[in-house]
Order: structure tokens, then sequence, then C-alpha cells
């Protein structure tokens, strides 16, 4: 069994971060990538609105600037996936992969969360080129362009507002009749000359060559079927955080994310979580970034207190 100071379990802007702050304070961290190396950010075609690069950047790019940061600092990237922890009441913590077993003086989890997704024909196919999981993200290039938002939540119409400063026109699809979301959302939205409603319909498809080009949706009530020519399509039917590894281990919130202190620490000493495996509000890359940091500075001081 391999004996680590630190492992982070996850690779995206968080876990990359953290390994980078905690490489240069010398403490040799081992960064286990998960199935999916940078995380969601690796599907990412565009990203412009992460600081520092004024004509943006890709999502791969980054994730590979990101890596070789912080591997210039002593970081070890393993590629492999976590299969089992035992956590305790503290160190040492067991870590196991499809391939190694572990023990780790401290952990960081950094495994995010990942979007529901309809499950549909075309979907995986065009993420990242007409299909989005974040508006925020991908808002700006959709400019004069006409776009559907999927979902009946806060989250949708949070998004589709948000997608009226760039699109000529934004038709949510709701699979009911009424909307989830809160009053002061509903009425915003309902109210907007550039939003309008599509009742009681789901999508069965997401067509186009090269790119998004139609969907065909589906009445649930009717039964009948419809080619919508679209631009792009924004899914918002929530997220799930990548958390069942640490079922009956660590506190987690009514939504199973990992619960964290001011300080990043989870319900157990020595055992730190950033980014979107604990954050269901923001997710973003600066803001992943940001706790990744404060979760390494975190676990440093914490493992100076234990010596």
């Amino acid at each position: 069994m391999q004996k680590e100071k630190i492992i982070i379990i996850g690779s995206g802007p968080a876990g990359l971060t953290a390994a980078l702050y905690t490489a240069r304070a010398s403490l040799d961290p081992l960064v286990i990538s998960g199935n999916q190396l940078g995380g969601q950010i690796s599907i990412t075609s565009e990203v412009e609105n992460y600081p520092g690069f004024p004509e943006g950047t890709t999502g791969p790019e980054l994730v590979d600037m990101m890596q070789k940061q912080a591997e210039r600092f002593g970081a070890r990237l393993l590629i492999d996936e976590v299969t089992e922890v035992k956590f305790g009441k503290g160190p040492p913590f067991y870590v196991k992969t499809h391939g190694d077993e572990f023990e780790a003086d401290a952990v960081i989890i950094t495994v995010g969360a990942s979007p529901k997704r309809l499950e549909i024909p075309g979907e995986d196919e065009f993420i990242g080129r007409g299909v989005s999981f974040c508006a925020t993200c991908d808002g700006f290039f959709f400019r004069e362009k006409d776009v559907l938002v999927v979902g009946g939540g806060d989250s949708a119409l949070e998004e589709a507002l948000f997608l009226t400063k760039f699109a000529n026109r934004v038709r949510v699809i709701h699979r009911r009749d009424e909307l989830r979301a809160g009053e002061a959302l509903k009425r915003r939205a309902t109210q907007h000359e550039k939003i309008e409603f599509v009742w009681d319909t789901v999508l069965e498809e997401i067509a186009g060559n090269g790119k998004v080009e139609s969907v065909v949706t589906r009445n649930l009530k009717s039964k009948e079927t419809e080619q919508l020519d679209t631009d792009g399509v924004f899914i918002f039917i929530g997220h799930y955080p990548n958390s069942s590894l640490f079922e009956k281990q660590l506190e987690m919130d009514e939504r199973n994310y990992l619960m964290t202190d001011d300080h990043m620490m989870t319900s157990i000493p020595g055992v730190f979580a950033a980014g979107e495996i604990q954050d269901p509000v923001w997710r973003q890359i600066a803001t992943s970034v940001g706790q990744g940091c404060a979760a390494a500075i975190a676990c440093e001081r914490w493992l100076e207190s234990q010596e």
C-alpha cells in the first residue's frame, strides 16, 4: 500500500489548483484524475470568461496549462478512478483505485457535479456545438440567435433571462403547464419580450449537421410531435453531485452535496472538499479555482497543526 501525504481526488479546475498550491508547499500531492481528466471543462469548446485570457481559450487548453503548472512544482497525476474510500474518524485515510491502494494523511475531494441529461438522440453529439448546460459560459456565442431552454425551475429561468442579453429569441420548453420557479423569477420571465413558453412538451431528439439546427418535440397531452428550428439548446433540469462514493462517511446536504466549513473541511478532520462537489450555487471555473486554492491552504495548515 502506497503512503501519501495528500491525495486529491478529481482533476478539474478545483483539483488542479489544489495540486498547484500543495505542490508549491512541498507536499508532493498525488492527483487521481477520475474518468475525465479536467472534469466538465475538458468538454467546453470555448472559455471566454476566465480572467487572464482576453482572447479566450478552450477548455482542453486551459486544463493542459493547469496540469503542466501543477506538475512543474511536483504534483503527480494518476490516470485512474477512485472506487472506494474509508475515512473513519481521521488519518490515515484509505483510498482505492482500479489499480492501486493508498493511505493518505489528508484528502482533498474535487470530483465535481454533473448536469442531468435528457438522454435523447443528439444530446451528447452536439455538446459544445449548440448543446450547453451553462448559459453564463456559452451565452455569448449565441448573439442574435434563436435558442431553446429546457426546464422550469429557478436555474432554467435565470439562465433564460441571462440569454436574452444575447439571443433574439428564447423559448422555454417545460414538461408541465406551470413553472416550478419562484414568483419573482416567473414574473420577470413571463413578462420579458424575448421569452416564449412551450408548455407540456419534452424534447425527443436534437438534430443538425455539424451543429444544432433543429429539435423534435412531443406534446405530452396531445402526443403530437413537431420540429422546431433553433441554433442552440440549453438544458437546465438540474445537477447532481458526484458524491455517491462518500455516502455514510461524510455529511451531505439534502441534495447530496458535501458540506464544508469556512475552511473547506468536511465533517471528517483532514478531509477537504472544493469545487462543485460542495458548491450547488456558482458552478464557474473561477469559483472552483478559488475554492481549490482555499482547500489547499487549509489542508497545508491542518497538516502542520498535526505535526
